[in-house]
């Protein structure tokens, strides 16, 4: 972990809720335009990024993901386990890596060594999912085989007891063939109900519309709300209720790796505070009001904002962001 990294002694907890993650776990080697004698090495993966910044917001939270015994993989095990992420580790191969080089900006462009494949814990897997109140998933598990279809089992064997979330986070490196995964991500975004995208990944995938456009196509196909990111232009979050947007929260930027996950995991946090997750959550899902919309797209922002301002996927704990804001008048378009 990074050295600033806070200590996540003693998380609370959010409730009773049960946050299972299905997704690659990775070691990210940054290379920085600003430091180019200096690489650093950290546990990365947007699921597991997710997972870290779920747990260190107070969700009990489970990992079904990849590594292997080795130094690497042990880097990631460590990590996951100091922030008090259950690990059901499916994998065999060796433990997969990317190559994040920084620009001046702080833009991260990756280059990967990676595999996806979790049949050595099958049934571990089914059970956490069928036991969780919500499921998470989406990045390079969502595309990658032949995992990807294990992915997607689990995803449906969830639905009937618990809520789903997606983010594509989409990798050409990985998976250049942009129509094959506007063809997966479709598969995903029907099977959920909150779906998150950043504008890079809508401008990939459909380089013909725009982001709006885009929001609105993946909100028919059936989830509740659909979230954009959009770096320094901030979030959209689009319901059926409405439509709210913000700026991004002024800061001094260290580097935007892991920002659209800490985000993702402060709107699955945000969402357990508002008891809009699990089965018996969905209808409340479903009617959440712009303002509250707003509140949730503000929580998200400012955990996003917080990991922007040090180096690495290093997200907020509860402590560092609090809760979730007391609804304000949302600012609808």
């Amino acid at each position: 972990m990074p050295a600033n990294d806070p200590t996540p002694a003693g998380l609370p907890t959010v409730g009773n809720t049960i946050l299972t993650v299905v997704g690659e776990s990775l070691v990210d080697i940054i290379s920085d335009f600003h430091r180019p004698s200096a690489i650093q090495v950290h546990p990365g993966g947007s699921p597991l990024n997710v997972a870290v910044g779920a747990a260190r917001l107070g969700l009990r939270t489970s990992l079904v993901t990849h590594y292997a015994e080795d130094r690497y993989g042990l880097l990631i095990e460590k990590h996951l386990q100091s922030n008090g992420v259950t690990v059901i580790n499916g994998g065999t191969t060796p433990t997969s890596t990317a190559l994040a080089t920084l620009s001046a900006d702080g833009a991260a462009v990756y280059d990967f060594s990676i595999t996806w494949e979790i049949n050595g814990a099958s049934l571990p897997a089914l059970a956490a999912v069928e036991a969780s109140t919500h499921v998470h998933t989406g990045s390079i598990a969502t595309v990658l085989p032949p995992g990807d279809q294990a992915t997607l089992v689990l995803v449906e064997a969830a639905r009937e007891h618990a809520t789903i979330s997606y983010d594509p986070n989409c990798r050409p490196a990985i998976s250049p063939d942009a129509a094959a995964a506007r063809q997966q991500a479709e598969l995903f975004v029907a099977a959920s109900d909150v779906v998150k995208a950043s504008d890079e990944d809508l401008a990939w995938l459909y380089p013909e519309r725009t982001p709006d456009e885009t929001l609105a196509a993946w909100l028919a196909l059936g989830p509740a709300i659909v979230a954009l990111t959009r770096g320094a232009s901030g979030p959209v979050i689009l319901s059926r209720n409405g439509r709210v947007e913000m700026a991004a929260e002024p800061i001094t930027v260290a580097d935007t790796v892991g920002a659209g996950d800490s985000f993702m995991a402060g709107l699955i946090s945000g969402l357990a505070q508002l008891e809009a997750l699990g089965a018996n959550g969905r209808q409340r899902l479903r009617t959440l009001t712009p303002d509250q919309l707003h509140a949730l797209a503000a929580y998200a922002n400012r955990a996003a904002a917080i990991t922007c301002t040090r180096q690495g996927a290093n997200p907020p704990l509860s402590a560092e962001l609090g809760p979730l804001p007391t609804p304000s008048p949302a600012q609808e378009r």
